[in-house]
């Protein structure tokens, strides 16, 4: 299925573009125990773009709602696909857009409410953010990146230092886990980075002040098994 495109306003009026994404499927070709077996990180990307209906399950594995909560503000839409302490949700996910069908190129933020994304920066930076990550040419090769940061606050709010040390690396953990079986059912590939310069990432991506920069993980189809 295509994606829809929509036009919506940001605080300034200036037009941003954003897109409605294909609904996820909930029913696969792939056991989770074979996605279990076949996971490996994959580093070696073919020059080919992925479809949106592709990126749309991704997101969706990734932090996508699964239970829908509007009398919850804090949980920003409702249950997830992955869990979180407190259903808190620190997590931001945003995805670097190269090479997929339909999809303008740029970087894009993940709202999981209404299973949309809206462009946040209108230009492919995946060069430049493989710069700021230690020139792993992955990051720069995958037709798609997916990139996690998290606002502290969320968690650290209710469970102090305990949120900020173990409870959101939970939340990525859980997150990251879902991307790597997701992707392995859709036979492509991904690897989690988490080797790279925090300010040039976040100057790159240009996060606000409360995120930080987490994960990276460059998706596509893959080369060669390792």
């Amino acid at each position: 299925m295509k994606s829809s495109k929509e036009r919506v306003l940001t605080k300034t009026d200036d037009t941003t573009l954003s897109y409605i994404l294909s609904p996820p499927d909930n029913k696969g070709n792939i056991s989770v125990e074979e996605a279990l077996y076949n996971r490996r990180s994959r580093r070696d990307f073919q020059d080919k773009e992925i479809s949106e209906k592709q990126l749309s399950q991704i997101l969706w594995a990734c932090y996508g709602i699964t239970s829908p909560r509007a009398e919850n503000s804090a949980m920003r839409g409702g249950l997830r696909t992955a869990p979180s302490a407190g259903a808190l949700y620190p997590l931001e996910i945003y995805v670097l857009v190269g090479k997929v069908k339909n999809i303008k190129p740029g970087i894009y933020k993940y709202i999981a409410k209404n299973h949309k994304i809206v462009m946040t920066i209108n230009r492919d930076l995946r060069k430049e953010l493989c710069a700021a990550a230690l020139n792993q040419e992955m990051i720069s090769k995958a037709p798609a990146v997916l990139f996690y940061s998290a606002i502290y606050n969320r968690c650290t709010e209710r469970y102090g230092n305990r949120g900020r040390e173990r409870y959101v690396c939970m939340d990525l953990g859980h997150s990251a886990q879902n991307v790597y079986l997701q992707v392995e059912a859709l036979h492509l590939g991904t690897c989690a980075i988490g080797a790279f310069n925090d300010d040039s990432v976040k100057k790159t991506m240009q996060l606000s002040s409360d995120e930080e920069p987490l994960y990276i993980m460059p998706i596509g189809y893959y080369l060669n098994k390792p």
